[in-house]
């Protein structure tokens, strides 16, 4: 700033006032400046900045999952939006299901002063948040240990849809698949039970599948293990999108068993393609995009200090798609 205010042929206050957006500059004072911070290459030091006294950083941070999932990546792409509608930036940290690793980044990204952290928790206690000093909304899943806002989706609810949708195609054998038992598939599991319990159906425990992993591969290996069975289930519920394109690739190469017919497969999570295959697939769909702006609003309101309410919990809605692959209905 001294280097600005020396080209500028003016003071440090002016060049502060210019940089901050403050009143009681001239016009022409102020091309001036903005003229010597374009030569020098000026930028500011944001985390610097929000150590000052009574200044506030233009930062928030967004801690979720594996970025090269979908599902994540569209949420920090949304929050991101939102986040620069109101002049701030996001820093991101990508933490896939690491307890200490989610708490190092926190811990991290608190001590670069950021104005508030949106997280999608993993299953460790978060109650260290509690005197962090900053507000904190939970994405997708709640969290341990602090009472804070959550936006999430209906998993519940989802997992219910897609269930009575296949019983209503004449299936009583489904098959769910989960992904390692974290808050989301663990709902979506009880929507499904919920809806077998509302039709009178006993649900055959060997057909609710624990995957070790959340994987495409885990998926594919499970279901070409169903599809063996003599008493193969004749329709199958992914709980997630990687696992929808596991039970499809399996599916390819397998075989029903005689008089059982091709199966009827619902998924969990909308994904790229999914109505431009042979049979396109039907899924369970929510707004994903809606869920990053919404939890990056709330968060806003947060640190402006615009919201003082009790900690909220925003469920989103889902819709199901019907697409094909889950209207096959039972062979006669």
């Amino acid at each position: 700033m001294i280097d600005v205010a020396k080209r500028a042929g003016v003071g440090l206050g002016t060049v502060s006032r210019v940089v901050n957006g403050g009143a009681g500059v001239r016009d022409e004072t102020a091309s001036r400046v903005r003229a010597a911070i374009d030569e020098l290459g000026f930028q500011r030091n944001e985390v610097a900045r929000a150590l000052r006294p009574g200044k506030k950083s233009s930062s928030l941070a967004l801690v979720l999952g594996d970025l090269t999932n979908p599902f994540y990546a569209t949420i920090a792409k949304a929050s991101l939006e939102v986040a620069g509608q109101d002049g701030f930036a996001v820093v991101l940290g990508s933490v896939d299901e690491d307890p200490e690793g989610e708490r190092r980044a926190i811990q991290e990204l608190i001590g670069r002063q950021v104005a508030g952290l949106m997280i999608v928790p993993d299953q460790g206690d978060h109650s260290f948040l509690a005197g962090a000093g900053v507000p904190v909304v939970f994405v997708d899943r709640p969290a341990h240990g602090i009472e804070a806002d959550i936006v999430m989706v209906d998993n519940e609810g989802g997992g219910k849809l897609a269930t009575e949708h296949l019983l209503r195609q004449g299936h009583e054998r489904i098959a769910i698949l989960l992904a390692p038992s974290y808050y989301t598939t663990g709902r979506r599991l009880r929507g499904y039970r919920r809806a077998c319990r509302a039709a009178g159906v006993e649900v055959d425990e060997s057909l609710v599948v624990q995957l070790p992993e959340g994987t495409a591969e885990a998926a594919e290996k499970a279901t070409r293990e169903l599809m063996h069975r003599p008493d193969a289930p004749t329709a199958l519920f992914a709980s997630t999108n990687f696992l929808t394109e596991g039970v499809l690739r399996a599916l390819r190469e397998v075989t029903a068993p005689p008089g059982v017919g091709e199966p009827a497969v619902v998924g969990f999570d909308d994904f790229r393609m999914a109505d431009m295959l042979p049979t396109p697939v039907t899924v369970v769909a929510s707004d994903i995009a809606e869920l990053g702006r919404t939890a990056a609003r709330l968060l806003l309101d947060r640190a402006s200090k615009t919201d003082t309410r009790p900690p909220q919990r925003i469920v989103l809605p889902c819709q199901l798609i019907q697409r094909g692959s889950g209207e096959l209905a039972l062979p006669k």
